[in-house]
């Protein structure tokens, strides 16, 4: 599994596995992806066939969840030159140009089994910075992975029309091989990515941060709506795949208070999280817990955690950076968020400025 080394994320969506659905018969769906790095590289998209992270109160969908098998039954990928989002529930009529068959071990299709990791087979493709790589499957299945609170535009073919819809198996890389010094991880919960800000934007704060990272860093967002840190510090698929990162932000915090989690439960995740990626030989950037307009209770959890972190487990990160100082509406009131709970565009460029030269620091020692 080609983790690391050659093939290297290009992209900053979120795709990781939330939630899952079913459709015995065969729908095809496209999802679009903007390409952060212009060239022609190799491509191969990796797959994950189990659950990163609890959705919601973990009622449907829980971390580690394996996932029944299911079929692929063709794929292909190609370039789009543009798309501009509109909110509509039609596909805007766009032109797919360099399409090809996208083979998985040399096959046309893929049996995806439980719990299965897998990648496509290389293809190689030109793009400009700011394209996008096209990505159609067809595929059923009775219990298949995807992500609810996706903010990529994807679509499913009803008849001759393209609709808006969320539902389809999305890869959790997009990968190319390109040479980088530094691959970076970006891993946490909404916030991380991007929920706040608007569906095909890419203007989430880490986003931001990889495009003035530059070339040289490959940014791989590894956030997920309702993700906590106790789902990550479970050791599962979601903390495997940020280990194969050099370096990884960490933030994390917001559904574990809501969801009830208490102070020293969220602190131990949290240190287990810092630990497994120091061992794992990364280094690791870690953030406090954002401010979330917190009722009293929760607020008190947030403050005791947020302590902890400045006061104790930052001494055992690479480097550290206090997010939640930086997005509190006021001194007064540090638990409430001014730019909202999940930061709207602003709050996140604010952010990005802020937290680079940290991270830059980090990943040049």
């Amino acid at each position: 599994m080609a983790f690391g080394g050659e093939f290297v994320s290009n992209t900053t969506a979120g795709s990781g596995n939330q939630l899952f659905f079913a459709s015995e018969e065969r729908k095809t769906s496209r999802a679009f992806f903007r390409v952060t790095h212009g060239g022609t590289f190799d491509y191969s998209l990796l797959f994950s066939n189990l659950m990163d992270s609890t959705y919601a109160d973990g009622a449907v969908s829980h971390a580690n969840l394996v996932c029944d098998g299911w079929t692929i039954h063709s794929a292909y990928i190609g370039r789009c030159a543009a798309l501009h989002w509109s909110g509509e529930a039609i596909c805007p009529q766009v032109r797919v140009e360099d399409v090809q068959n996208l083979t998985f071990a040399g096959s046309a299709q893929k049996q995806v089994g439980p719990g299965e990791f897998f990648e496509s087979d290389p293809v190689t493709l030109k793009f400009d910075a700011g394209d996008y790589l096209v990505l159609e499957m067809e595929f059923s299945g009775s219990m298949l992975p995807y992500h609810e609170e996706s903010l990529l535009p994807i679509f499913a073919k009803e008849g001759m029309a393209w609709r808006y819809n969320k539902r389809m198996p999305l890869p959790g890389r997009v990968g190319c091989r390109r040479a980088v010094r530094q691959c970076v991880g970006f891993l946490g919960d909404s916030i991380t990515q991007g929920i706040g800000t608007e569906i095909n934007s890419y203007a989430h704060w880490n986003a931001v941060v990889a495009e003035m990272l530059g070339p040289d860093a490959a940014c791989w967002n590894l956030g997920i709506g309702y993700g906590r840190a106790s789902d990550a510090a479970s050791d599962g698929a979601w903390l495997y795949k940020a280990k194969h990162n050099d370096a990884v932000v960490v933030c994390y915090g917001v559904n574990d208070i809501n969801q009830g989690h208490n102070a020293e439960q969220i602190m131990a995740d949290l240190t287990s999280i810092v630990r497994r990626l120091k061992r794992a030989g990364c280094r690791v950037l870690l953030q406090t817990v954002p401010p979330f307009d917190y009722d009293e209770a929760h607020a008190r959890v947030w403050q005791a955690v947020n302590a902890y972190l400045r006061e104790e487990l930052k001494n055992e990160a690479d480097a550290f950076f206090d997010a939640a100082l930086l997005l509190a509406k006021s001194l007064e009131e540090p638990q409430k968020a001014k730019y909202g709970g999940h930061p709207d565009a602003k709050g996140c460029a604010v952010w990005a400025q802020a937290l680079y030269p940290v991270l830059r620091a980090m990943l040049e020692k």
